[in-house]
C-alpha cells in the first residue's frame, strides 16, 4: 500500500461510516476533494531594479556660531530652535570698549592729517628758501621725508580705524546662512571670546541623505558602468528614492550628489550621498532614512507576490496550477522587490501561481479549485457566484 493510500485510508473509512457504507471502488485510493485556492497569473513586464540602503539625513551647511571679538554677552536675540534668515541678529556683545577704540583711532587720523598739512606748508616755504639759497638741500630732503612719513601715518590710522569699525560690527553676531538655530550654549553676562561656541546653525533646504554601500554592490555598479547599462553616480546624478521610518514605501525622490574616493578598509563600505528638496521641512538632520538607489538597466522580469513563496530548508518554491487543475511545485530564485512584487526566476509568463491557500496543499499533484485574483491583491475574497463564473464550476 502506498503512503498516499495510508494517509487517506482513515478519511475514507470515516466517510463510509457517515455515508451508509458508500466509498471508493475496491482497490482504488480515496479521492481528495479539490482545495479552494486563490491564484494569480505571473506578472511579466519591463522593470528597473532598485537597491536598498540605510542612511541618515545631514545638513548641507552646518555652522558653529562663535564670536569674532572678546567681550561680555549682553543679549540673545533669537528664539531657540527657530528658523532664521541670513543676516538675522543672534547675539550682542558689549560694544562700548570697541566704540571707544574707534573714536580714538578717528582722533589719531585727524592728528596725522594735521601733521601732513604742516609738513606740506614747510615744504612750500622750504622751496622758496632753497631757491633763494637760504636753505640747504639736506634740510629740504628732510622736510620732504617728514611729509611722506606724515602721509603714511594717516594711512596707518585709517587702517586702524577700519579695524576698530569692524570690531564694533563684530559685537553684533548675525546668522551666516538660512537655517534652524539650536539652543544658546552660553547665557547673557558671560565673557566670551573667539574660542566660545555660542550656538549651532544648520541649513534645511536642500538636505543630504548619507548612506554606505558594501564592496559587492560597489563592484557591481562599476561593472554596470563599464558595460553602459547604468552610469556611475560619480559621473551622473542617478535617481534615488527615500522613505522615513514611519512611511510605507519610498515616496520622496532625489538624486545622487557624491561618492567617496575610497572604501573604508575597516568596514568594507563606501560612503555616498544624495540631495533632496526639503521645502516642506519633512526632513531633519540626523533622522533615519531608507534609501533606494537605481541598481540596473531596464529588463524583462517575472514578478509574484511574496505571500506565494514557500520555503523548503534552503530552497524557495511556489505552487502553480498544473494540468487538470493540480498543484505543481516549481523552485524559484528570488530577486529584488519592485513596487510590492518580488522578481523571481524559474517561472514562465503564463504560469498561475497559488497566492492564498498554499498551506492547504499537502503534496504536489493535489487537486485544486483555483479562483483568479489580482497578483497585487492575493487575499481578495471572491463571492461564490463570481468564483463559479471565473473557474467554470465548483465542487
Amino acid at each position: 500500500m502506498t503512503l498516499r493510500n495510508l494517509v487517506w485510508l482513515p478519511l475514507a473509512l470515516a466517510l463510509s461510516a457517515c455515508g451508509g457504507g458508500e466509498g471508493p471502488p475496491p482497490g482504488e485510493p480515496p479521492q481528495m476533494p479539490p482545495t479552494d485556492v486563490n491564484v494569480a497569473q505571473v506578472v511579466s513586464r519591463e522593470v528597473t531594479e532598485w537597491d536598498e540602503f540605510n542612511g541618515r539625513f545631514a545638513a548641507v551647511d552646518a555652522v558653529q556660531i562663535r564670536p569674532r571679538v572678546q567681550g561680555y554677552l549682553t543679549r540673545i536675540a533669537f528664539e531657540e530652535g527657530s528658523e532664521v534668515k541670513k543676516g538675522d541678529l543672534l547675539f550682542e556683545i558689549d560694544e562700548r570698549e570697541y566704540r571707544a577704540a574707534l573714536a580714538r583711532t578717528e582722533a589719531e587720523i585727524a592728528r596725522a592729517r594735521t601733521r601732513v598739512t604742516l609738513a606740506e606748508r614747510d615744504i612750500e616755504r622750504g622751496r622758496k628758501l632753497v631757491e633763494a639759497r637760504a636753505m640747504s638741500r639736506e634740510e629740504w630732503d628732510q622736510k620732504s621725508s617728514e611729509l611722506e612719513q606724515a602721509k603714511a601715518d594717516v594711512n596707518a590710522m585709517i587702517a586702524a580705524a577700519a579695524q576698530a569699525r569692524l570690531n564694533v560690527e563684530f559685537t553684533k553676531i548675525t546668522a551666516p546662512i538660512d537655517g534652524r538655530v539650536g539652543r544658546a550654549l552660553i547665557t547673557v553676562g558671560n565673557l566670551v571670546d573667539p574660542t566660545s561656541v555660542l550656538t549651532t546653525l544648520v541649513s534645511l533646504d536642500p538636505i543630504y541623505v548619507e548612506f554606505e554601500g558594501d564592496e559587492r554592490t560597489y563592484l557591481r555598479y562599476q561593472g554596470l558602468a563599464r558595460s553602459g547599462d547604468r552610469p556611475s553616480s560619480r559621473d551622473a546624478r542617478n535617481p534615488v528614492r527615500v522613505g522615513l521610518a514611519d512611511e510605507q514605501g519610498f515616496p520622496h525622490s532625489g538624486e545622487m550628489d557624491f561618492v567617496d574616493n575610497q572604501l573604508d578598509p575597516a568596514t568594507g563600505t563606501i560612503r555616498a550621498r544624495a540631495l533632496l528638496e526639503n521645502d516642506e521641512r519633512l526632513f531633519t538632520p540626523g533622522l533615519f532614512a531608507r534609501v533606494q538607489l537605481i541598481g540596473s538597466a531596464k529588463h524583462q522580469a517575472m514578478l509574484i507576490h511574496d505571500q506565494a513563496i514557500l520555503t523548503d530548508q534552503n530552497r524557495k518554491y511556489v505552487y502553480v496550477v498544473g494540468q487538470g487543475n493540480t498543484a505543481q511545485r516549481k523552485d524559484v530564485q528570488l530577486g529584488n522587490n519592485i513596487d510590492g512584487l518580488r522578481i523571481v526566476t524559474g517561472l514562465e509568463p503564463g504560469d498561475k501561481v497559488v497566492v492564498n491557500g498554499m498551506r492547504k496543499i499537502f503534496f504536489p499533484g493535489a487537486p485544486l479549485n483555483p479562483i483568479d485574483v489580482p497578483m497585487d491583491a492575493p487575499n481578495t475574497v471572491v463571492a461564490p457566484a463570481q468564483a463559479t463564473a471565473v473557474t467554470g464550476g465548483g465542487l
